[in-house]
């Protein structure tokens, strides 16, 4: 088991593809966060251990080091360590719970943990020729999707794009068109009545983007993605992707711009400083599944947390499954023996309202589901998240 706590957390809004955000570099868009936690925490500065923040991308401007460039243009000491990881979408959760097991094994007493991705920003990239004066160049766009696909893999698995993921989901356990966007519908709704009930207030600290030549900013406050006009009938209108698929771009997440970092220390810190913390990591779990069914990942990852927290799935308050696309979600409801309106289930709707910035996607389900045992009085929360290529992540906390 784990032993780690979280004591507070912030994120940005969430833009959308070359939107409000798409002027602000990856490693800008999280600094903030980082300088203004360890402002507002309690906690002494010179306990923070190190800095680990997922990133997908790192081609461009993330620049193969996302955290220790962040901290540095955040005005964190240069003495702070920086490390970046990629586990693709679960690469800020990823983060949160390596800064977990470092403070279980006493390597730290103080992290700073999450992740940030600029899908806008995302460059084109171009490989070498593979032959001397070679002019065959072959151009990927790093945005989404694999990038130079090795044929190996390819041969033997496939090259599904992540919807055809979620079709092959929907297939395999009888996910109809009509569930998948009711169940697209219910986040849009869920977000925009978390939204008027205040229940994103202190979440989002606003991003201030340069606007012309004179100096001037602008600040952007809020989520870009949602829409608060979907209901059933303007989604059912919607094409699918795929002939005979289910996944449409009104039940997928987006493609989107956002940050998502969490504050974690061990128990003693804060007794010592008088920071009560939010939530205590309790377990956490990695899982490989068949690559071609990647977004059944979290169902497996979950009973595996779950098991090593020595909890059972009925004990949970809150379950956290990113919405990479409706039916994956449902296919994991399914697979879990859940109802497809299970109250427990992303209460405050989910990526296909709020957006998927790959890399900060993690941390933001994190500090939800932190936020919402809090504001709930509620004990046990699950989050979790598929991954591409075959993966799943999962994270259990309880309310401290």
């Amino acid at each position: 088991m784990l032993d780690a706590y979280i004591y507070s957390g912030l994120r940005t809004p969430f833009g959308r593809y070359a939107g409000s955000l798409a002027g602000v570099r990856p490693d800008d868009l999280v600094g903030p966060l980082l300088a203004r936690l360890l402002e507002t925490s309690g906690l002494p500065v010179e306990a923070l251990e190190e800095v680990i923040l997922g990133c997908t991308n790192q081609a461009g401007e993330d620049s193969r080091n996302l955290a220790r460039n962040a901290l540095l243009s955040a005005g964190l000491p240069w003495r702070v360590p920086g490390q970046t990881v990629n586990r693709l979408c679960a690469s800020g959760l990823s983060a949160v719970i390596d800064a977990a097991r470092a403070i279980t094994c006493g390597e730290g007493r103080l992290y700073l943990a999450g992740g940030v991705e600029s899908m806008s920003r995302a460059p084109f990239v171009m490989a070498k020729a593979e032959s001397a004066y070679g002019r065959n160049l072959e151009v990927a766009d790093s945005t989404i999707g694999a990038r130079f696909a090795n044929p190996r893999l390819v041969q033997r698995y496939g090259n599904h794009s992540m919807p055809e993921t979620g079709d092959n989901l929907a297939r395999r356990f009888a996910i109809g068109r009509e569930d998948a966007d009711r169940f697209a519908a219910a986040s849009q709704a869920r977000y925009q009545a978390a939204l008027r009930a205040g229940v994103l207030d202190g979440e989002i600290l606003p991003v201030q983007v340069p606007v012309g030549r004179k100096g001037l900013t602008t600040s952007v406050e809020h989520d870009e993605h949602p829409r608060p006009q979907s209901d059933l009938a303007s989604l059912a209108r919607l094409p699918t992707l795929f002939a005979e698929g289910v996944v449409t771009a009104g039940n997928a997440s987006g493609i989107n711009d956002g940050a998502a970092v969490l504050l974690l220390g061990d128990r003693e810190i804060g007794l010592e400083h008088g920071v009560r913390p939010l939530a205590r990591i309790l377990s956490a779990a990695a899982v490989g599944v068949e690559p071609q069914f990647m977004g059944i990942g979290p169902h497996t990852a979950i009973l595996l947390a779950l098991q090593r927290a020595r909890i059972g799935l009925e004990q949970l308050d809150l379950i956290e499954i990113n919405e990479a696309f409706a039916p994956q979600v449902l296919a994991c409801l399914k697979a879990l023996d859940l109802d497809f309106d299970d109250p427990r289930v992303n209460p405050c709707g989910g990526a296909i309202a709020i957006g998927h910035p790959l890399g900060a996607s993690g941390a933001r389900l994190a500090l939800s589901a932190c936020r919402t045992l809090q504001r709930n009085h509620q004990r046990y929360a699950v989050v979790s998240l598929c991954v591409g290529v075959g993966q799943g992540v999962a994270m259990v906390i309880e309310r401290a």
